[in-house]
């Protein structure tokens, strides 16, 4: 297939982009603007370094190729940030969005993957945990908003352009880095819990923080489904083989279907690391729910996905693995 990859440089993207070319067969072109992506993390295929903000470029993109499908995980993704900054977030998670999804239908491009979020399940009543993709969208934050609005925007125009077809996947949290080492999460001030946890280990950071401990959970921490990077990217390799099988479009969870909550993870990272290192309590984060865990059943059941890496300690290590080769 030919591929176009957007955002196909960061953390995620380098990970799909790594299995696609191992899987082999297919014409992958890459579109990062490396504002959070990383050229080196890019292991097979064609870089354009351009911004979707700039339609005419993302139009030539489109027009001098001959594209078969799009991966889309271009966004901002930090929720504190949409809080404070939300314009941000409309323009380039929902804007940008739907003028990739318009070049599509003028270049009759007609497989769509997008990478959306559990956060457009806001804070799920208790009835509705474990959450599967019947559960109401309520997102809490405009970070989940700008996802769930680009979501309506493929699902508009699927029904006006019935050749179109997509697939959307709500991650839960994605962590880790590749088991062979070669690429993993390098964003600096990132906020991924263990991502921080790591740095905190490896020395980077002499504490890290702790956002609440008076949530209704067992602990007073939030809990979270976390999910190895490594078993995210090849739900994506599912989702191309689910479209090219001529299914209609889905949307699906990608999480592990059970949760850890910040203490535990904190625990397992000093196990795995051997360093005690300081977690102070902070007051909580705008925008937090208490709990998120997946119901994975429908992704298992109609893609046959089945994951390889759920283990918390593995996650853990092979993310402090990737830290200590950073500088």
């Amino acid at each position: 297939m030919n591929i176009l990859v957007n955002g196909g440089a960061g953390y995620i993207g380098s990970h799909v982009v790594k299995q696609l070319g191992e899987e082999g067969g297919h014409t992958i072109t890459i579109v990062d603007n490396l504002v959070t992506g990383f050229e080196d993390a890019i292991t097979y295929g064609n870089f354009i370094n351009a911004d979707l903000s700039d339609y005419d470029a993302v139009d030539k993109i489109f027009a001098e190729n001959n594209f078969d499908a799009v991966i889309h995980f271009a966004a901002s993704l930090v929720v504190p940030e949409s809080v404070s900054d939300p314009l941000k977030y409309y323009m380039n998670n929902t804007a940008n969005t739907a003028n990739v999804i318009r070049c599509c239908i003028k270049h009759n491009v007609n497989k769509f993957i997008f990478s959306s979020t559990a956060a457009t399940y806001g804070e799920p009543d208790a009835e509705f945990i474990p959450v599967n993709e019947e559960c109401p969208t309520k997102p809490i934050n405009p970070y989940g908003s700008s996802k769930l609005m680009s979501e309506t925007v493929l699902k508009d125009t699927a029904f006006a352009f019935p050749d179109f077809k997509y697939v959307v996947f709500r991650y839960f949290n994605v962590a880790g880095a590749s088991n062979d080492g070669k690429i993993g999460q390098s964003t600096e001030g990132a906020t991924h819990l263990i991502k921080i946890a790591a740095e905190t280990a490896c020395g980077k950071r002499d504490k890290m923080f702790v956002f609440g401990d008076d949530y209704d959970t067992e602990d007073g921490t939030c809990i979270r489904d976390y999910i190895h990077v490594e078993d995210l990217a090849s739900a994506h390799l599912k989702g191309l083989e689910f479209l090219n099988n001529g299914n209609d479009s889905n949307t699906f969870n990608c999480g592990y279907g059970h949760g850890y909550s910040v203490l535990e993870v904190l625990e397992t990272m000093r196990k795995v690391s051997g360093v005690d290192f300081v977690a102070d309590v902070k007051e909580r984060r705008a925008g937090d729910p208490s709990i998120l865990i997946s119901d994975n059943s429908k992704i298992r059941k109609v893609m046959d996905w089945n994951p390889k890496y759920d283990d918390l300690e593995l996650i853990c290590k092979t993310a402090l693995d990737w830290e200590k080769k950073l500088k």
